[in-house]
C-alpha cells in the first residue's frame, strides 16, 4: 500500500510544472536513491532499495519512473507514479534480468517527443547528490540537451507543508513519544544500547511506525562524545547517561525525539547542571523559530550561551543532546509534542 494520496500527487506535480514553465523545461529529471529519498518521495511516497532511481516529467504526458528492474514491481505496488522505464545506469551492475525490459535514452526520447515535441531543455534535480560515474551516463544520455540544475527551485517547494503532511508528522511525534516512554523504562543497569534501542523501534513499529529517519541513538558515557552513536553491545554502568534519539516515521514523515537519561535513574546534582544547560538553549532557540528566520541566526543565541558558560570546547561531561520539532507560524512556534516541549520547559 501506497503512502502518498493521489491529490498531494497531482498538486507537487502541478507546482513542478510552475517551476518548468518558468524556466522553458520539457522535462525535469529528479534523481533520488535510499540515502538520498526526500526529492523523489516527494513526488511518489516511494522509494526503492539496492537500486537508485529518477522521476522524469515532462511537459506534457503522464510522468515516469526510471529505475532498475528489481524495483520495479515494489513500484507499481507503492509508488504514486506507476509508469516505469527500466534503465541501464540505475541498475545493479553486473545483474541479469532476463525478464525486463531494459531501454536506452534514443528510445526515451522517441517516446518523449511523440507526446511533448522535441526536447531541448531538461531540469535536474539532484544532481550533486549523484554518483558520478551515474551523473556522466544521464549527462551522456542527454547529449545534445541543455541540462539546467533547478535543485533549489524544487527543493523550496518542500519546505511548506500541506495540512496532509502535518498530519503525518504530528502522528510520527505522537509515536515519538511512545518510544521515549519505551527508552527511558529500558534504561538500567546492565542493560546493553542495543535493547534500549530495541524497546525504542518495537514500540514504533507495533503502532504502525513505517520506518525510521535515522538509526536508533543509543550511547552511553563516553560513547555519547560520537555525537549521532548508534546502538552497540556495550552495558549500561551505574552513574553513567545515556543519549538517546529516534526518529519513527508515519506515511513516510518522521517524528523526533531526543534526550539524556540517567542510568541509575535520578539525575546526580552534576547532570542535572549538564541538562539545564541544554534546556536554557533549548529556550533561547525556540524563541528564534519565526518566519523569516534563518538557521545561523536561530543558531547565534544558543551559541553565544554555550561560548558564555566554557561549554564549546568538551567541558567535563560526555556529549548530550535534547531534540523535539516545532510548525513554524505566523503566531509562534507550535510544538509537534506538546508532551516533550513541557519537559523540555
Amino acid at each position: 500500500m501506497g503512502y502518498l494520496t493521489d491529490t498531494e500527487r497531482d498538486a507537487r506535480l502541478a507546482k513542478l510544472h510552475t517551476i518548468m514553465d518558468a524556466k522553458s523545461l520539457d522535462a525535469a529529471l529528479v534523481y533520488y536513491d535510499e540515502f538520498n529519498i526526500g526529492n523523489g518521495w516527494y513526488l511518489t511516497g516511494w522509494c526503492p532499495q539496492f537500486e537508485s532511481g529518477a522521476v522524469l516529467v515532462p511537459k506534457t504526458g503522464k510522468p515516469m519512473l526510471l529505475g532498475g528492474p528489481e524495483s520495479e514491481p515494489f513500484a507499481k505496488l507503492d509508488s504514486a507514479i506507476k509508469e516505469t522505464r527500466n534503465f541501464p545506469v540505475f541498475m545493479v551492475p553486473d545483474e541479469e534480468y532476463p525478464n525486463a525490459v531494459i531501454i536506452d535514452f534514443p528510445k526515451l526520447f522517441t517516446e518523449l517527443t511523440a507526446t511533448s515535441g522535441r526536447i531541448t531543455r531538461v531540469g535536474i534535480v539532484g544532481g550533486g547528490r549523484m554518483p558520478a560515474a551515474c551523473y556522466a551516463q544521464i549527462v551522456d544520455g542527454f547529449r545534445g540537451v541543455e541540462l539546467v540544475d533547478i535543485t533549489e527551485d524544487f527543493v523550496g517547494l518542500r519546505y511548506n507543508k500541506s495540512a496532509w503532511e502535518l498530519e503525518q508528522i504530528r502522528a510520527a511525534f505522537a509515536l515519538a513519544d511512545h518510544c521515549y516512554d519505551a527508552m527511558k523504562k529500558a534504561i538500567v543497569p546492565g542493560a546493553s544500547e542495543i535493547e534500549v534501542a530495541a524497546a525504542g523501534e518495537y514500540a514504533a513499529r507495533s503502532r504502525g511506525a513505517t520506518g525510521f529517519g535515522f538509526s536508533a541513538i543509543v550511547g552511553s558515557g563516553a560513547r555519547s562524545n560520537a555525537v549521532v552513536p548508534t546502538a552497540s553491545s556495550k552495558k549500561l554502568q551505574p552513574g553513567e547517561l545515556v543519549m538517546i534519539g529516534i526518529a519513527p516515521k508515519v506515511q513516510g514523515y518522521a517524528g523526533v525525539v531526543g534526550d539524556q537519561a540517567p542510568v541509575s535513574g535520578e539525575y546526580t546534582a552534576d547532570q542535572q547542571e549538564c541538562l539545564n544547560h541544554l534546556k536554557e538553549v533549548m529556550r533561547l532557540t525556540k524563541e528564534q523559530l519565526i518566519p523569516g528566520k534563518t538557521g545561523r541566526e536561530i543558531d547565534a543565541p544558543g551559541r553565544e550561551y554555550y561560548e558564555k558558560h566554557g561549554l564549546l570546547k568538551y567541558p567535563k561531561w560526555n556529549g548530550a543532546r535534547i531534540e523535539t520539532g516545532y510548525e513554524i507560524t505566523e503566531k509562534g512556534a507550535v510544538p509537534f509534542s506538546p508532551k516533550m516541549d513541557r519537559i523540555f520547559a
